[in-house]
């Protein structure tokens, strides 16, 4: 955990300025892909995965560790062409646990946030999942096993591979030459992420394109289907803690609604978005039918409430630096206390930008967690050492933040209709 943080810790800079260099690059040359909420949305969701991939929150059946001790064939050194090996072997298994992931219904809970964007943008690729907690795919990484690629080569390409995907989600880069036949590029990938009917199901490779020509999923980008992006059941918020867990939710009332018993149990197996046919009549649920007619979820906000989020997204940011930087040094259960408070931070503010009333209760509990951590400690993670008016600066910090959430609900929100829960899906 404490090396995975130290990653962290150096690849959130880098994120954050690609993320903010293509916004101002859209916004000088009058085509902004990347609105302020949606941003802010997607880097929240980023720090929701990094907090819970550091606190280990998910099991593995089969690890990949097991699979090296008791199956390999042989034992060979860590070398350049081992790691390079390694990389390959990893980007055959994230096509097709990806493939799955848009195949079946219960695996695409897990996936689903990384598409509830309506944009496409580099703070798109932030959009991970939270809400996977059990591994299940372990077994594609087998030919490495079988070979004896150590296990300390794949744990350090893994987040290798995982940060490579970075630079594609984005509609400023056009076609790339020969690149087009061998990696994953923008085009490639503004294909993945669109709902148009040609598009679908598209396009699953994670680096090396060859999958997908090889598999039979490729599609190439055309210039008179301009991609349209997005879920076709909306996700309609910008909290990230909801949009993890719609699809589950669906699922769940879906199987307990079923008259026949046999649809309570296949539903999770069947292909993505598969209702029982009774439930689908009796609960229909908001569907994208047309492409090309249908509202963004944009709800105008005051530029206030705007820069406010902003202001939220930065602290948060602070937050997480700081979790990430010294998760030895805080401990358990201490790391789990911290994530939590940063869950309860996205949680809230998220629900303030989506302009909901209940943001306020949600803002009041973050404000308890916070100051009960603060008492319980006279310290906050040990920053007092780097900072030593901390216990101060939190617990003024929580008191502007609890008032603004107030100021923003009676002066902005009061007069407006109450904003239900989004639909599920």
């Amino acid at each position: 955990m404490e090396r995975y943080g130290e990653v962290l810790i150096i690849a959130m800079p880098f994120f954050m300025g690609l993320i903010l260099l293509e916004k101002l690059y859209g916004h000088f040359k009058g085509e902004d892909f990347t609105p302020s909420m949606d941003m802010i949305s997607g880097i929240s969701s980023g720090v929701t995965n990094g907090v819970k991939d550091i606190l280990g929150l998910s099991i593995s059946i089969l690890s990949y560790k097991w699979m090296v001790e008791h199956l390999a064939l042989s034992e060979i050194r860590s070398t350049v062409l081992v790691y390079a090996i390694a990389f390959v072997v990893l980007d055959f298994q994230g096509y097709w646990v990806h493939r799955w992931a848009h195949k079946i219904n219960f695996f695409w809970n897990k996936h689903a946030i990384h598409h509830s964007s309506e944009e496409f943008n580099l703070a798109v690729a932030l959009r991970q999942s939270i809400s996977s907690y059990i591994n299940l795919f372990t077994f594609f990484l087998l030919p490495a096993a079988l070979l004896g690629i150590p296990v300390v080569v794949i744990a350090t390409v893994a987040p290798l591979h995982l940060f490579a995907q970075f630079w594609y989600h984005t509609r400023h880069i056009g076609r790339m030459g020969f690149l087009e036949h061998i990696l994953v590029t923008p085009s490639h990938h503004r294909v993945h992420h669109a709902i148009n009917k040609e598009y679908l199901d598209k396009n699953y490779a994670q680096i090396f394109i060859i999958w997908d020509k090889l598999f039979g999923t490729f599609q190439e980008e055309r210039s008179d289907v301009p991609p349209v992006y997005g879920i076709t059941r909306p996700a309609a918020t910008w909290n990230p803690v909801r949009i993890n867990f719609q699809h589950l939710w669906l699922l769940v009332k879906d199987a307990w609604h079923a008259r026949d018993w046999r649809d309570k149990f296949r539903i999770w197996w069947m292909p993505t978005g598969w209702r029982p046919a009774d439930v689908a009549a009796r609960f229909p649920v908001p569907k994208i039918d047309d492409v090309y007619r249908f509202e963004k979820y944009n709800p105008p906000v005051s530029n206030r409430l705007v820069f406010w989020s902003y202001v939220q997204m930065a602290v948060t940011l602070l937050f997480t630096a700081h979790f990430f930087g010294n998760i030895g040094h805080i401990g358990s259960p201490g790391i789990f206390y911290y994530g939590l408070f940063i869950f309860l931070t996205v949680f809230s503010y998220s629900e303030l930008m989506d302009m909901k009333r209940a943001a306020v209760f949600w803002e009041a509990v973050r404000v308890a967690a916070g100051l009960l951590l603060i008492y319980a400690q006279g310290d906050w993670f040990g920053a007092a050492a780097l900072i030593p008016g901390i216990v101060w600066i939190i617990p003024a910090y929580l008191a502007l933040s609890f008032g603004a959430s107030v100021a923003f609900v009676r002066l902005e929100f009061y007069r407006r209709p109450i904003v239900s829960s989004p639909p599920a899906g």
